[in-house]
């Protein structure tokens, strides 16, 4: 097995040259750095991490928490931030809450006591009550997809979801829509909130029994959510889902219960995930910028590493944007 004094030798350096170059703490010649590289790639050499981790106290790697890796919006995010974190020679070392509030603890105190760079987490579900196990932690923290009121001593990289609301509440306002229901999941307030300003605007309210909970973010959960709503009185013209994922339930809860869509219902999702684009009909929903919201999470993260410093704390919204397909139209002259 290769060692740092081989890839030295081959490259007719010092050790310490190797190292510079390995660890990129210490700017070395470029065509230098160029001989150190491709002794390495001739030799195989691989750098032992755990010695690396105790010369410079840094391991090179950065924690990131998300809920699940199950839906499309927690993977887009998580191949975000580990293709920003390859590119910068940093490593991901992935933990999962999985919805437990339980496991949530466990991870997030096993993690702040683990030798980390730096820690982003990605969705506030399960995670609020227990920010305060980071309070000693001694590495920079960045919170990302967060809905929630967030603590002020961190940074903040996430949505405009009271904006995301609005923009699906007036979309159906301007199609003729009065009478509406919501799918949500507990946790979306904000978007329910947005949503509902919309329609207050035209001097409409959107009651609380209009507002249909969906514990878990799955279809099935929205087709019953959506089956409720439909069988209320008076019937809704429109469904508004805080997650594509119940949209793609109260699509199914139409077909079963023989609402046309969009001729008699109109549905609207918020996320655009990959699989609404070839629903049938392809699903109307407000687009998140969930990649851009990543990198920019991990870059201020990266930088905060590199002037080995916390990040100064902030808050960044991202604006959302509606993406009209054929899931809505029209109001109905007449409904049932």
């Amino acid at each position: 097995m290769a060692t740092m004094q081989d890839v030295a030798e081959r490259a007719g350096v010092t050790k310490q040259t190797v190292s510079n170059v390995i660890s990129g703490r210490v700017r070395v010649r470029p065509t230098t750095a160029a001989r150190v590289r491709e002794a390495i790639d001739e030799l195989g050499y691989t750098p032992n991490l755990v010695a690396r981790s105790l010369a410079t106290g840094t391991t090179k790697t950065v924690g990131l928490f998300v809920p699940t890796v199950a839906s499309s919006f927690y993977s887009e995010v998580v191949e975000e931030v580990e293709d920003v974190l390859e590119r910068n020679g940093y490593h991901l070392l992935l933990c999962t809450t999985r919805l437990d509030g339980e496991r949530a603890r466990r991870q997030l105190a096993g993690l702040s006591s683990r030798n980390v760079d730096a820690l982003l987490i990605a969705g506030d579900r399960d995670l609020i009550d227990h920010l305060p196990l980071l309070a000693d932690a001694r590495f920079p923290v960045v919170l990302c997809a967060w809905e929630t009121e967030a603590p002020d001593r961190f940074p903040v990289v996430t949505i405009d979801y009271e904006l995301a609301g609005y923009l699906a509440g007036r979309h159906l306002r301007a199609l003729g829509h009065e009478r509406v229901a919501v799918l949500a999941s507990p946790a979306h307030t904000v978007r329910v909130e947005g949503f509902r300003r919309a329609f207050a605007a035209d001097g409409l309210a959107v009651p609380d029994r209009a507002v249909h909970l969906a514990p878990e973010p799955t279809p099935a959960g929205g087709f019953a959510a959506a089956c409720a709503a439909l069988s209320a009185a008076p019937s809704p013209t429109a469904l508004f889902a805080t997650h594509d994922v119940l949209a793609l339930g109260a699509l199914e809860a139409a077909r079963v219960l023989g609402r046309s869509v969009p001729a008699d219902l109109s549905v609207v999702g918020h996320d655009d995930n990959p699989e609404v684009r070839v629903t049938h009909p392809a699903l109307t929903t407000v687009a998140i910028p969930k990649r851009e919201m990543a990198r920019q999470a991990i870059e201020l993260l990266l930088r905060a590493l590199a002037e080995s410093q916390s990040p100064t704390n902030a808050l960044q919204l991202l604006r959302p944007e509606l993406i009209v397909r054929e899931s809505s139209g029209p109001a109905p002259r007449t409904s049932g």
